[in-house]
């Protein structure tokens, strides 16, 4: 175990970041002169954003996202009254990283993140996923988690089809918005259809990709899927991916003045690193690949173990493994990388949980491979 937790002081200021930083990313993105109307679409109402067209003759409309949303309808309803302050929030972003010492992605990544966010892509229930996703789990939790885990040169962003289907918005061309960051960025035609991308690349080699859940047959594996809200990119499809980008958590990116993001669960992100952690393919970026996922994972839970929040990760490990033995096989190979005394621990938490949530721990069994049980270890 050895996640230290941050001190109540600095907690308190990210909290206060997130807040302000939210706040901020309503200003900026909608003007004085339109209005926020709720719309029923199936049965659910939504948020859009109405402003007159400059030609006269109706409303460009924008979606905002569900009026169920507290954090939302509370910013639509206090709208005029919301003020930047950009100096604070760059002091507050300032004092986390260099006096707390909570992770800063690098320059580029922290610069893709904001264009996009400004561009629209987590207003339109976009979701930040992979390594840069994971930098901000330390100020989520109030834990410092293994630095080591933190290093990458890329950028992967993840939305569900249905969504950027049916929002009946979409973002600017994406290549103007990543030229925004760097003019060297370019599309990387699909192996599978040329005509569209789902990876761009910048001159030094950095890539931002685009990804959404495989929820088709087969035989979609390895094709681009179109997405209307994505401003001509597609996206690959990724099993896997439904489980970990459902109901994304609210967090903010530690570059410049604060960025406001969506990120997965701590507990969703943690479990769906130990099921693709087992399934990388054996060449030596699998294996580097691999023991990051499981490295990351391993930190995120025992940072949760020490939080108490055993049934927040009992709760994601048991949806994952009642979806199936080859959830639960993936699990388990993860799981056995780990040395005995880390074994033990996962397991007897896990199963506290599990009880917790008035689920029998006998009834998942990350040790034995023989049964589909997790009772904790013998005394």
């Amino acid at each position: 175990m050895t996640s230290a937790r941050l001190d109540i002081t600095y907690q308190t200021l990210y909290s206060e970041l997130a807040q302000r930083s939210l706040d901020e990313s309503f200003t900026s993105e909608f003007s004085s002169n339109g209005r926020f109307v709720a719309v029923e679409v199936k049965d659910k109402k939504y948020w859009y954003f109405d402003t007159p067209k400059p030609e006269g003759g109706g409303q460009d409309r924008r979606y905002v996202g569900p009026v169920d949303d507290p954090e939302i309808t509370k910013r639509v309803e206090a709208f005029k009254d919301l003020k930047a302050d950009l100096k604070g929030r760059r002091r507050l972003v300032s004092t986390l990283t260099r006096e707390a010492y909570l992770p800063r992605p690098l320059a580029k990544v922290g610069q893709v993140v904001e264009q996009l966010a400004k561009a629209g892509f987590f207003r339109m229930r976009g979701v930040l996923v992979g390594t840069v996703a994971y930098q901000c789990y330390s100020a989520t939790l109030g834990r410092r988690l293994d630095a080591v885990a933190m290093q990458t040169g890329d950028a992967d962003f993840a939305q569900f089809h249905e969504i950027s289907v049916a929002i009946k918005d979409s973002m600017p061309p994406i290549l103007e918005v990543l030229r925004h960051v760097d003019p060297t960025f370019r599309e990387v035609p699909s192996q599978a259809d040329g005509r569209v991308s789902t990876q761009f690349v910048s001159r030094d080699n950095f890539k931002v990709e685009f990804l959404t859940p495989n929820q088709w047959s087969d035989d979609q594996a390895g094709k681009p899927v179109p997405m209307p809200a994505l401003g001509g990119a597609a996206a690959f499809p990724l099993r896997f991916l439904d489980f970990l980008i459902y109901e994304p958590i609210r967090a903010v990116l530690l570059h410049g003045a604060g960025v406001p993001v969506l990120i997965p669960s701590p507990e969703r992100y943690a479990i769906h690193k130990l099921i693709v952690g087992s399934r990388r393919k054996q060449d030596r970026d699998g294996t580097a690949k691999s023991a990051k996922d499981r490295l990351q994972a391993r930190s995120i839970i025992e940072a949760m173990i020490e939080n108490r929040q055993h049934a927040d990760l009992a709760s994601a490990l048991m949806e994952a493994w009642d979806r199936g033995d080859q959830w639960r096989a993936a699990i388990r190979t993860s799981l056995a990388t780990y040395d005995d005394d880390v074994q033990t621990l996962f397991r007897t938490e896990l199963a506290k949980g599990v009880s917790e949530l008035g689920s029998d721990p006998a009834n998942y069994d990350l040790a034995d491979k023989t049964t589909d049980k997790l009772a904790p270890p013998s005394k």
